[in-house]
């Protein structure tokens, strides 16, 4: 496989910028099969190959070394991001669904700061002063269009530069310390037993939502729930982290 010369924006690259492309060629496959795990089976890999080339591409010719983060851990956050934004201007959701995942994440982080403990369903509808039905068909909804990722921690319109270092640590630094890793172990700990159940089955085990509703005694729907609400709720916790993360290498 080589470079796409026909992509926008090729023309005019330097010697360097080529061989960092063409070094990093299989960077953007493991990016987008990573990626694509956590899509619908609608998406084709090789549509996030093309997106993902564009950003290998732009991050080539955009990266300074000496910067604190190497090469690859750069164009890894600008490729993902390039299929991110590929994928926002395909998706047919209804704003509405994404608003309603916003105010469901709020409410969690509400009642949670309130109680201190993991907010319950039925609080969560009373916070979003609605009937527990409709809070259930809010997690529906959103249930197959959530893609937890960068962009669900940092926000949708986070610009994936913003996530290199300043004059803190790397990414490459606080992945090799296992930060993140420990936060994300903490906060699925923290998920009430039931939902730390589905996220096992659902990614671990890999049983669908019809196979773990048979193991709970419950619908595939509320399965679909159950596994949204859980991610709502991973949010919460890893916005939380990511907060006192970047207050702490501030100070």
């Amino acid at each position: 496989m080589v470079p796409n010369r026909s992509l926008p924006g090729y023309a005019g690259h330097t010697n360097q910028s080529d061989e960092l492309v063409t070094a990093h060629l299989d960077l953007v496959r493991r990016v987008a099969h990573h990626l694509l795990a956590r899509l619908p089976a609608s998406v084709q890999i090789e549509d996030l190959v093309q997106s993902g080339m564009i950003g290998l591409i732009e991050a080539s010719r955009q990266f300074q070394s000496g910067q604190g983060a190497t090469f690859a851990t750069y164009a890894s956050i600008r490729i993902r991001g390039a299929m991110i934004d590929e994928l926002r201007r395909c998706d047919w959701t209804p704003r509405s669904v994404h608003r309603n995942s916003r105010r469901i994440t709020e409410a969690i982080r509400q009642v949670e700061a309130q109680e201190g403990r993991a907010a319950r369903d039925a609080e969560i509808a009373a916070m979003l002063q609605v009937s527990m039905d409709d809070y259930h068909a809010m997690l529906q909804d959103c249930a197959g269009t959530r893609i937890l990722g960068w962009e669900e921690l940092f926000g949708e319109d986070a610009d994936p530069d913003q996530l290199l270092p300043g004059d803190g640590p790397s990414p490459d630094t606080q992945f090799e310390q296992g930060q993140m890793q420990n936060a994300l172990a903490q906060a699925l700990a923290s998920l009430p037993e039931k939902e730390r159940l589905v996220l096992s089955l659902y990614y671990d085990e890999e049983l669908n939502l019809r196979e773990i509703g048979a193991v709970l005694g419950v619908t595939e729907s509320r399965v679909s729930q159950i596994r949204s609400q859980s991610l709502h709720r991973l949010r919460v916790r890893m916005n939380e982290w990511i907060q006192n993360a970047a207050g702490s290498s501030s100070i």
